[in-house]
């Protein structure tokens, strides 16, 4: 079930759970028991407590939507309707794109690989395709050809600049600016290294700090992973292990057993290394892009990346990558730290603050989620916790990160804004929907599936211009908690 549906507050209350509760939803502490919440009484005026209450995990990706509101307490004659609308329009979806696909001669093959071509239209809304669909079949993996990929001559210029300045001492305003609009493939891994803060500026430095720094993420391998075993730390590495192959279940690299045990690697060292935090769901994700990435730099040609076979990669390579990926995500994380503190403040507050923006700059569509007693808690808590990794491709989730590790403070700043202009951007989509069923699903199923980089960078364009307008207006966001 989708995180909106957990992370809005089981007995109807909103900011207030979080101070009532001794539990967070998806956390684990290191030295105790995970205890799950008491169910509340639902009240029949509230469908969403209802519905909220139906739910066991705030970021299990909806396998079994359909299977818990199965258990909602509403009237038969709204499930029935609800459920034959939903199906009617995904049926009439279906038929019109398989028309058209056989008169244009081509069949979808789903999802692509980042920056290795074009995607296919897709059919379905965004990430929330069912992995129970009755047509679904998993994707083979691909043998590894190595190789050089020829670089499209759009981005041999970018190419030149950026090799120019990461030659010597790296001038980082120059760079972050040549990246913000997005970096070429080949330079990705690099630049991203570099941007994260995990290599120095001086190209002298890069490699000597690399060295050291797998090294020392390998000894803590060998100091702390065996405590997972430990009595005190069970809870943490059991989470881990059951949130890892819920993760993005329909590419087939991580479903592969060598990268799960590298995410279980990373994940428990990070928490054994922040226990003032411990693990949350979602955390999982964020090692997604840079694991992608920096395999990416060892499969240089055609292979689709998220497709490939990593058992023909030599042992030293996948050290490599678990490590980079290891202190990269430790950096991304050093900057959002209090969204994963107990009780989550950093997300309570960029949820108030997106309510507060979105009642600036579109107030039918604030005044529209009001009406039908949509709560932003319960849809954009996701967004703030997954970084927007559950409602859009990976590939363009890659895209946007090349411009939030161009901006300053792009995942706890930038972010807020590319939220707002995201649910912008479906305003008029949500306007039609006439309740609060109808504005949940959407929101949860955004159609994204179809996304590439034109449509990141018009996200992204409208986010700028927000930040412009109101990140240095003091008084924009009128109420703080």
């Amino acid at each position: 079930m989708s995180a909106v549906s957990n992370a809005g507050v089981k007995d109807g209350s909103k900011s207030n759970f979080w101070k009532k509760s001794s539990n967070v939803p998806g956390r684990t502490h290191m030295n105790q028991n995970t205890r799950k919440d008491d169910k509340t009484k639902a009240r029949s005026n509230d469908s969403f407590v209802a519905f909220a209450n139906s739910t066991s995990d705030a970021w299990d990706d909806g396998d079994d939507d359909l299977i818990g509101m199965a258990n909602v307490q509403m009237s038969l004659r709204d499930v029935q309707s609800t459920a034959k609308a939903v199906l009617d329009h995904h049926s009439k979806q279906q038929v019109e794109a398989g028309s058209a696909n056989d008169k244009a001669g081509f069949v979808p093959s789903g999802l692509s690989s980042p920056g290795l071509g074009p995607s296919s239209p897709g059919l379905g809304p965004g990430v929330g395709v069912r992995l129970n669909s009755a047509g679904y079949k998993p994707v083979k993996t691909t043998n590894i050809r190595l190789g050089q990929i020829p670089v499209p001559d759009r981005e041999s210029t970018k190419l030149e600049r950026m090799k120019a300045v990461l030659s010597g001492n790296t001038d980082l305003n120059e760079l972050r600016k040549l990246c913000w609009s997005g970096i070429p493939r080949c330079m990705r891994a690099t630049t991203w290294k570099i941007l994260a803060g995990y290599v120095p500026a001086s190209e002298d430095r890069r490699n000597p700090t690399l060295e050291r720094k797998r090294r020392e993420y390998f000894n803590f391998i060998d100091q702390y992973y065996d405590t997972r075993l430990q009595e005190n730390y069970q809870d943490t590495f059991r989470q881990i292990s059951i949130d890892i192959p819920r993760m993005n279940p329909l590419i087939p690299l991580f479903q592969q057993k060598v990268v799960q045990e590298i995410f279980e690697r990373i994940l428990y060292i990070w928490a054994y290394r922040h226990q003032a935090s411990g693990y949350v769901q979602g955390i999982n994700d964020l090692v997604t892009p840079f694991f992608v990435i920096f395999l990416s730099e060892f499969i240089k040609n055609d292979v689709e990346v998220e497709n490939c076979d990593l058992k023909q990669l030599p042992e030293e390579t996948l050290r490599i990558i678990e490590a980079d990926s290891f202190w990269c995500t430790s950096k991304l994380l050093d900057g959002i730290q209090d969204n994963y503190t107990f009780a989550q403040p950093g997300i309570q507050q960029k949820v108030n603050d997106l309510k507060e923006l979105m009642k600036r700059i579109d107030a039918p569509l604030h005044a529209h989620l009001e009406k039908h007693h949509v709560e932003f808690l319960q849809f954009s808590f996701r967004w703030m916790n997954n970084l927007l990794m559950r409602e859009i491709p990976l590939r363009c989730i890659i895209r946007l990160w090349d411009t939030y590790l161009s901006e300053q403070d792009g995942f706890a700043i930038f972010h807020l804004y590319v939220c707002a202009a995201f649910l912008a951007r479906f305003s008029k989509d949500l306007l039609r929907e006439k309740d609060f069923q109808g504005l949940m699903m959407m929101l949860q199923n955004l159609p994204t599936h179809h996304w590439g980089n034109e449509e990141i960078g018009e996200v992204l364009a409208e986010a700028y211009k927000l930040k412009y307008m109101f990140a240095d207006a003091p008084n924009h966001l009128k109420s703080k908690t």
